[in-house]
């Protein structure tokens, strides 16, 4: 008989746990009125069975763990192999691959170049909204991808080659011959060290060799993120001048190209992202565009680049928001549930409005960028400047949004499993990441002064709501007065209000009537705080919630 079966059992009372959320996943990420709005409105109506789909595999258990994973579990690079052989490889956790491989099938990298139905660009970017609620480290290369495309095209020879699989939907991590893949992913090379964004101050040569169109490139670039892909756009020094180049991995003889990362850089967030600093030497490359105008050549991929920043801000407000609300519908204090006190109310509505009002931005240059594409000039001029006016803002609310959003789940939330910590360190990239917050106003200046209808564009899609609001009419009229007066030290100030005017205009066309008064009347008449929420006294609330918060468990 066993001496201890009769002493008393501890219960283990001090460790039952009550007043704790359960686990948000499964949700559906694609739960959102004002996504899946924008993806009809902007001509993509046709795609939302399978956005739907997306979302509701973006929020299974078995996806968010894949994001959890792929950041716990960090790329290692591995700059030789057991015989001393030079290989500059970088190896990612299965986690990462599942990603990648979802992402490249849903034609989240560059399907959409390859895809004639009118919205197809709009869907790719509602697809990145919804699978971005896994985490966003691995649509960095999806991005680059993407936008390599019209870079590539400036020299059709090269185009009629690699964008059949640079549009591919197959995803092959194994380094090897380009053009025996069944599909590729494209990075791009462009900043050094002693320039940063000023990438005329580039220092690595481009040298012709004898074959036509071919070059060596010696020199080392400082910050190019997702060194595994296949092949990247490079800037370097040619005779002519700073030209673009695309640059493979592997060679077409089956050897590697001179492609020496140096390390990986240790960075404050996008952890599950390898970034490195490649080194050149005798690389072969081959010139993309004419030389002396690779930025002309590469501005494009840019532009590209910049609304999936744009977007990847939205994302992260919009998951942000959800883990918040989940978590204040679950938690109580105080004798109240959280979701039914009062600032915590306002707080989340505000939020909300702040949400939507760049998830309907996001779209909104999506469409630009789809009819663009088909030959609008009219949505050309606008998408021109409306994208950097939208970088500039939507990635700077991003890293005090993801805050409070945090803050809604008090120390819950400052704790690393809970996953927010990863988001509240994404959140400032995407505000670096295609240029600082100075270099985009700097460039809605450049626009401005230098792109003819950029700045009648803008005033044209602002004009389309004269008269339905008295704050958004007098923040226009201030706004025209602004670009007669506005100098470079006035950049910041005068995109914000082109920023808030934008999405002022947007709401007051497309959402209910409680979020456009309620963002006009904070965003335009000054009725708010410096905090969120501070909605004042008389916003309607409950519509703005029950909106926004209408997904999750």
């Amino acid at each position: 008989m066993d001496p201890t079966a009769a002493l008393p059992q501890p219960q283990y009372a001090t460790h039952d746990v009550t007043n704790q959320p359960p686990p948000l996943a499964p949700y559906d990420a694609s739960d959102d009125a004002a996504l899946l709005e924008g993806l009809r409105r902007e001509g993509a109506e046709w795609a939302e069975q399978g956005i739907r789909r997306l979302g509701a595999r973006a929020g299974s258990a078995e996806a968010q763990e894949w994001g959890e994973l792929a950041n716990r579990h960090e790329p290692e690079l591995r700059s030789h192999d057991r015989y001393g052989n030079r290989i500059d490889e970088v190896d990612f956790h299965p986690s990462w691959h599942h990603l990648m491989r979802t992402a490249v099938a849903e034609g989240l990298a560059g399907a959409a170049w390859a895809d004639d139905r009118p919205g197809a660009h709009v869907a790719r970017t509602a697809g990145g909204l919804v699978w971005g609620h896994t985490e966003s480290g691995h649509g960095c290369p999806t991005s680059m991808t993407y936008a390599a495309v019209p870079a590539l095209r400036a020299t059709p020879d090269l185009a009629k080659v690699y964008e059949p699989l640079l549009t591919s939907r197959e995803y092959d991590p194994e380094l090897r011959v380009p053009t025996e893949k069944p599909g590729l992913l494209a990075g791009m090379g462009m900043t050094e060290k002693q320039g940063g964004s000023d990438v005329r101050t580039n220092t690595t040569a481009a040298t012709p060799t004898s074959e036509p169109g071919v070059y060596t490139l010696r020199g080392h670039k400082w910050f190019t993120s997702a060194p595994m892909c296949d092949v990247f756009l490079v800037l370097a020094q040619a005779p002519g001048g700073l030209s673009c180049f695309l640059v493979p991995r592997v060679l077409p003889d089956g050897s590697r190209n001179a492609f020496r990362i140096q390390r990986l850089k240790d960075k404050l967030g996008n952890r599950s992202n390898a970034s490195s600093e490649p080194e050149f030497d005798g690389t072969v490359a081959w010139l993309v565009g004419d030389e002396g105008r690779g930025v002309k050549t590469i501005i494009e991929m840019v532009n590209c680049t910049r609304l999936d920043c744009v977007m990847n801000s939205a994302t992260l407000m919009r998951k942000t928001l959800v883990e918040a609300g989940h978590h204040v519908r679950h938690r109580s204090a105080f004798g109240a549930r959280l979701v039914d006190q009062p600032l915590m109310r306002n707080v989340l509505a505000d939020l909300a409005l702040e949400s939507e009002a760049a998830t309907t931005l996001t779209l909104r240059l999506a469409g630009a960028a789809d009819r663009a594409v088909r030959g609008d000039e009219q949505e050309r001029a606008f998408r021109r400047i409306a994208t950097a006016v939208g970088k500039y803002w939507v990635t700077k609310r991003g890293p005090a949004f993801t805050a409070e959003a945090l803050e809604c789940l008090g120390g819950n939330g400052y704790v690393e499993d809970s996953g927010m910590p990863r988001h509240y360190r994404e959140a400032p990239l995407l505000s670096i990441w295609e240029g600082s917050g100075n270099v985009n106003a700097l460039d809605v200046l450049r626009a401005l002064a230098r792109e003819p209808g950029a700045a009648d564009a803008l005033f044209g899609e602002l004009a389309r709501t004269r008269g339905a609001d008295a704050r958004l009419d007098a923040a226009v009229t201030r706004l025209k007065s602004d670009l007669a007066e506005t100098d470079q030290a006035g950049a910041r100030r005068l995109v914000e209000r082109m920023a808030l005017a934008l999405q002022a205009s947007l709401l007051v066309r497309y959402a209910p009537a409680a979020v456009a008064d309620a963002f006009c009347a904070t965003r335009l008449g000054g009725d708010w705080g410096y905090a969120f929420g501070t909605l004042p006294a008389g916003t309607g609330l409950d519509p703005i919630l029950e909106r926004a918060l209408s997904g999750g468990n």
